[in-house]
């Protein structure tokens, strides 16, 4: 039951990773329509589409990845302290 238990917490720590990878590749000029870009967005985004429609972007600022980002690893964290 512990090691199921370390996995989830490991990947969920890997889902933040990958918001927070995505979210610095936007700052990039590089393909959006590339392999890379799109493994991250299928990986992040039904985290991130659902924040989306409950947390509106400020002016041009998208809060959802710094949010998500948070919560995921205070989940990993609950998981590891288990």
């Amino acid at each position: 039951m512990e090691a199921v238990v370390l996995l989830v917490a490991y990947l969920v720590q890997f889902l933040a990773f990958s918001i927070f990878a995505r979210a610095i590749l936007t700052w990039l000029p590089i393909d959006k329509d590339g392999p890379v870009v799109r493994a991250l967005n299928s990986i992040t985004d039904p985290i991130l589409d659902p924040l989306r429609r409950v947390i509106p972007p400020i002016g041009m600022i998208d809060l959802t990845p710094m949010i998500a980002m948070i919560a995921l690893f205070f989940i990993a964290n609950m998981l590891f302290s288990y």
